[in-house]
């Protein structure tokens, strides 16, 4: 399956970059070396296109680390990486840290994304929950401890939590939508920034429930039983299709990756940058994930072309409306 073995590869191989202005993209004749890290969500499409580009510009070494979101930024926002995987927008700290640092971005969102929770396959009641019911078991505070907690015909029998870690775009983006304020989480679930191991976790647990991005469910779904989501207009099922109509509510949400202005002057980071916005849409659906309409695609690569920098998430319009 494509997204472990891109796991696996993660801290043995480097890979490469291509389409610079005045080189062509496939004569290997760009050197360098690309650092990336950030979300585990977002790794899957990025590693995806780094393992492409080593086809095209073997000399040239791209890393991807997973550090989470937060993790990623806390590196970018000092320098340290060329380019950060989000999960979620860059927050108000991040963004003062980067002014400190005197580390100008650009934002580029690369796909969608659905937050799949899931249970164990033995599961055979927590077909569908609602937000209500979802908050009930994760928010800070929660006295709830068994299944007949959450819903009385449901089984008097202890649930057990697995979730993102915090420094996950996941973990801040599920918080957010589900308790109302991001961080908001009980203390007594099992956290990893790993979300292979929030999979073997649910998968080996019978009491099990957890939450990440759709593409580690499509590859695990033999292991696990999905969990249909009431945001107020009936149970939805996570689908490519239901996360790309946003019918999936309110769990779907945008991925990103944010480039360094400094870095991008490298030519093999322009290079590795435009190589990854012409080939997102294919390699985002290939990992399991929703492409950008083409709309929205030929938007996201004129914003690199004119290096247009800072975020768009305080704008009150539609997500699309911020980058067409």
């Amino acid at each position: 399956m494509r997204i472990k073995k891109l796991l696996a590869l993660a801290s043995l191989l480097s890979f490469t970059s291509a389409c610079g202005d005045s080189v062509d993209a496939s004569s290997g004749a760009l050197e360098g070396t690309i650092s990336i890290d950030g979300s585990s969500t977002v790794f899957p499409i990025t590693e995806a296109v780094a393992e492409e580009f080593r086809k095209v510009e073997p000399k040239v070494r791209v890393t991807v680390g997973v550090s989470g979101t937060g993790g990623g930024f806390k590196k970018f926002t000092v320098g340290e990486t060329d380019v950060s995987d989000a999960s979620r927008y860059i927050k108000d700290k991040e963004i003062s840290a980067c002014d400190s640092n005197g580390t100008e971005f650009i934002e580029l969102p690369v796909a969608y994304d659905g937050i799949a929770v899931i249970v164990n396959k033995g599961n055979d009641f927590a077909r569908s929950m609602t937000i209500a019911e979802l908050n009930a078991m994760w928010k800070s505070g929660s006295k709830a401890k068994t299944w007949k907690d959450i819903r009385p015909d449901w089984p008097d029998r202890p649930f057990r939590l697995y979730a993102p870690g915090q420094d996950s775009g996941t973990f801040d983006y599920f918080t957010d939508e589900v308790n109302g304020k991001s961080g908001n989480c009980r203390a007594d679930a099992t956290f990893s920034e790993d979300d292979n191991v929030l999979v073997r976790g649910v998968a080996g647990d019978p009491e099990g429930i957890g939450y990440f991005g759709f593409a580690y469910y499509t590859e695990n779904k033999d292991q696990l039983n999905i969990v249909a989501i009431d945001g107020g207009s009936g149970p939805i099922v996570p689908s490519l299709e239901t996360i790309g109509s946003g019918t999936y509510s309110p769990l779907s949400r945008p991925l990103f990756i944010y480039a360094s202005t400094k870095a991008v002057q490298k030519v093999e980071v322009d290079a590795f940058l435009k190589f990854y916005l012409d080939e997102m849409g294919r390699l985002a659906q290939e990992v399991g994930y929703v492409p950008l309409p083409e709309h929205l695609t030929k938007a996201i690569v004129a914003r690199y072309a004119s290096q247009k920098t800072g975020t768009t998430r305080d704008m009150d319009v539609s997500f699309e409306a911020r980058y067409l």
